[in-house]
């Protein structure tokens, strides 16, 4: 089954980065699955969401915009042009910058804020993220005066 990303690439636009969420988001799910899985194998439930929502997360930096898709049955999608974005921010917890996970905030022209939680490395993210820009504002052709 092709994945989302690859089903939406447009002419010339290909994958410079591809990223993953992060398992510690997760651990609240994993851990209440283990807790209650001799209680009539009511943690595989858990055990279940939580491989769904680390399987159905996909995340994306082309050389035209940045992508993100979460859910199975239920979508959501972000898909940002890159000249239109203005800002990406990272946040991370404490924990988060322990074990290298956080979320990503993009906010660009159109749209307030674009949130992305659970990365796992969001620094490497947001770096793929900038050098895509640069690229694609290095290769455009300068707006006439």
């Amino acid at each position: 089954m092709p994945s989302y990303i690859d089903s939406v690439l447009i002419d010339d636009e290909h994958v410079l980065y591809v990223g993953h969420i992060s398992l510690w988001p997760l651990t609240h799910l994993i851990g209440v699955g283990l807790v209650l899985l001799p209680v009539f194998g009511v943690g595989l439930l858990f055990w279940l969401t939580a491989f769904i929502r680390y399987k159905t997360t996909e995340l994306a930096v082309t050389n035209k915009r940045m992508i993100a898709k979460f859910g199975f049955i239920s979508r959501r999608t972000v898909e940002l042009n890159i000249h239109k974005v203005e800002g990406v921010e990272v946040l991370q917890s404490v924990l988060g910058r322990i074990f290298n996970f956080g979320s990503l905030v993009i906010s660009g022209t159109g749209v307030q804020q674009a949130p992305i939680p659970g990365i796992s490395d969001p620094l490497a993210f947001r770096r793929a993220f900038m050098r895509a820009q640069d690229q694609a504002y290095s290769f455009s052709p300068s707006p006439k005066p």
